[in-house]
C-alpha cells in the first residue's frame, strides 16, 4: 500500500479520495489552484502545493506542476479524480516515466479506449454490438456518404471526447456541414484533437452503465449497472442502480459485454463501460458507446447497492492487490439514486449561476448520503464546474427511495446573490410520470424544456 498519495483535483471528488485515503491509513496532498487554497479539501489533506492560478489549464490541467508537486511532496501515487487529466494518456505516460503510479488504468490502454475511434474498433473485435457508424475519422465528404448509406440523424462526436462534451446531432443532410464544422470546433478547444466521427442516432434511448473493477492479475468483475438517461446537453443530472424496467436477460447480456470489453482491453483499476439501449420491451437492443477510465460523478449509487468503497478499491488495484472480491461477492441490495445539485438557472436553458452561497442547507436522515465540499461562504467559481452536492437516496424497494430523494430535496436549499440550483427541478423530474414508470429517456429532459417554452 501506498504511504502518500497526491490528489490532483477539486471539489466534493477530492473530499471523497482523502475520505478513502484516511480509512486506508494513506497521508494525503492536495494539489490546488490558488482559487481552491482555502476550500473544504484544503482544510482536510494532510499536505496541501499550490501548482497555479485559478484558470485549470494553469493549474488542474498543468501536467509538469502536478508531477513536480507529487515528486516534491513524496507522494508514491496520484489520484486524478474524475475530469482534468483523468482520461490523459500522456500524464499517464509521464507519471510512469518518473516513477509515479497513477491510480488509474495503464497509458497504453487509455490511450486506446481515449480515443473513441479505436475503442470502438476494440470492442467490435471482442464481439460487443455496436451502432451502426464510422470506424475511422471522417471528413465532411465522408461523413455525407455516411449518412446516405445508414440514414439519418447522424451523431457527430469527437473522437476524442468524453464527459458528454464535444458532440453534435445532424438530423438532415442539409444539416450536416453546421453541425460537422461546429463539433469539429468544439472538439478542438476541448480536448486539443478535432478529428470527429459519426454514427446513428438513437432517438428514443436509455444510457445504461456497467461499472468494472480489475486488478493487474488478470481479475475483472462488474458491479452491476447504472441508470443515467436523465441528461441535459448530453451530461447527467439523475443516475440510479439497478437500471429499472428492463428484462434480466438484457441486464445480464449488457454486464457480460462490460467484463468481456475489459477484459479485451486489458483493463485495470476502476472503469465505466457505458450502453445505449434502444428499448422495445423484450426485444431491446444494446450497443456499446465508450468507456471511462475514471471513477465516475455517480460512483456513489453503486457503493450504497454494493457496500464497496469504490475508491478504495481504485487504490488497492494501483498498489498492485488482488481484488478481494469475486462475483459472486456482489450482490446488489435495493435501489440507489443520485441526484446532481448543480448552480444552474433551469429557467434559462441550465446556465451556470456562479456567486458566493451566502446560505447552505443539505438533507439529512435515514438513508440520506450527501457528498459535498461546499458551505456558506463558499465561493461558487466561474472557472469550474457548477456542480456543488451529490445528494444519494437508499431503500429496498424503487418507489421508497423515489420518495425519500423527494424528502431530501425538500431540504435542500442555496442562496446567494444570483445564485440558483437545479434542486427543485430536480424534484419535479423524479416525479414525473415517465420516471416513476421508468419509461424516460435520453430526450426527456428536452422535451420537458420544449414544453415549457411552448407554454
Amino acid at each position: 500500500m501506498f504511504d502518500k498519495i497526491l490528489i490532483a483535483n477539486r471539489g466534493e471528488i477530492a473530499l471523497r479520495v482523502i475520505r478513502a485515503c484516511r480509512d486506508l491509513g494513506v497521508r494525503t496532498v492536495l494539489a490546488h489552484s490558488a482559487r481552491d487554497a482555502d476550500s473544504l479539501p484544503a482544510r482536510l489533506a494532510d499536505e496541501t502545493v499550490c501548482v497555479g492560478p485559478p484558470a485549470a489549464r494553469r493549474s488542474y490541467l498543468n501536467a509538469a506542476a502536478i508531477l513536480q508537486a507529487a515528486v516534491g511532496t513524496g507522494a508514491q501515487a496520484v489520484h486524478p479524480g474524475y475530469g482534468f487529466l483523468s482520461e490523459d494518456a500522456d500524464f499517464a505516460d509521464a507519471c510512469r516515466s518518473t516513477g509515479i503510479t497513477l491510480i488509474g488504468p495503464p497509458a497504453d490502454v487509455m490511450a486506446v479506449l481515449g480515443s473513441k475511434v479505436s475503442a470502438r474498433r476494440l470492442m467490435s473485435d471482442a464481439g460487443l454490438p455496436l451502432l451502426p457508424g464510422a470506424t475511422e475519422p471522417l471528413d465532411l465528404a465522408a461523413a455525407a456518404e455516411l449518412g446516405e448509406r445508414i440514414g439519418f440523424p447522424l451523431l457527430i462526436k469527437a473522437a476524442a471526447g468524453g464527459g458528454g462534451r464535444g458532440m453534435g446531432v445532424a438530423w438532415n443532410a442539409g444539416a450536416l456541414p453546421d453541425v460537422f464544422r461546429s463539433t469539429q470546433a468544439a472538439a478542438a478547444t476541448l480536448f486539443g484533437d478535432p478529428r470527429v466521427y459519426a454514427e446513428r442516432y438513437l432517438t428514443r434511448a436509455r444510457h445504461v452503465e456497467v461499472q468494472v473493477l480489475a486488478d493487474r492479475h488478470g481479475n475483472v468483475l462488474h458491479l452491476g449497472e447504472r441508470d443515467c438517461s436523465l441528461q441535459r446537453r448530453h451530461q447527467k443530472l439523475v443516475e440510479e442502480s439497478p437500471a429499472p424496467a428492463l428484462p434480466d436477460g438484457l441486464v445480464a447480456r449488457i454486464r457480460d459485454a462490460a467484463v468481456t470489453g475489459a477484459r479485451a482491453a486489458g483493463y485495470e483499476g476502476a472503469g465505466t463501460f457505458e450502453f445505449l439501449v434502444e428499448s422495445a420491451g423484450e426485444a431491446s437492443e444494446f450497443y456499446f458507446m465508450e468507456v471511462n477510465c475514471r471513477i465516475q460523478v455517480e460512483h456513489p449509487v453503486t457503493e450504497m447497492v454494493t457496500g464497496i468503497d469504490l475508491v478504495a478499491e481504485q487504490i488497492r488495484v494501483a498498489a498492485g492487490e488482488r481484488l478481494r472480491l469475486t462475483q459472486r461477492d456482489v450482490v446488489l441490495n435495493g435501489t440507489a439514486i443520485e441526484c446532481r445539485i448543480n448552480a444552474e438557472d433551469p429557467r434559462r436553458q441550465f446556465a451556470p449561476t456562479p456567486g458566493v452561497l451566502t446560505e447552505l442547507s443539505l438533507p439529512a436522515g435515514p438513508f440520506v448520503r450527501v457528498d459535498t465540499h461546499a458551505h456558506p461562504g463558499y465561493l461558487i467559481a466561474p472557472e469550474y464546474d457548477s456542480m456543488i452536492a451529490k445528494i444519494i437516496s437508499w431503500a429496498p424497494d424503487r418507489d421508497t427511495a423515489i420518495a425519500r430523494m423527494r424528502r431530501a430535496l425538500g431540504e435542500t436549499s442555496a442562496r446567494g446573490d444570483g445564485v440558483h440550483t437545479t434542486a427543485g427541478f430536480l424534484d419535479e423530474l423524479i416525479d414525473s410520470p415517465e420516471f416513476r414508470s421508468a419509461t424516460h429517456t435520453t430526450g426527456h429532459i428536452d422535451a420537458l424544456a420544449e414544453a415549457r417554452a411552448a407554454t
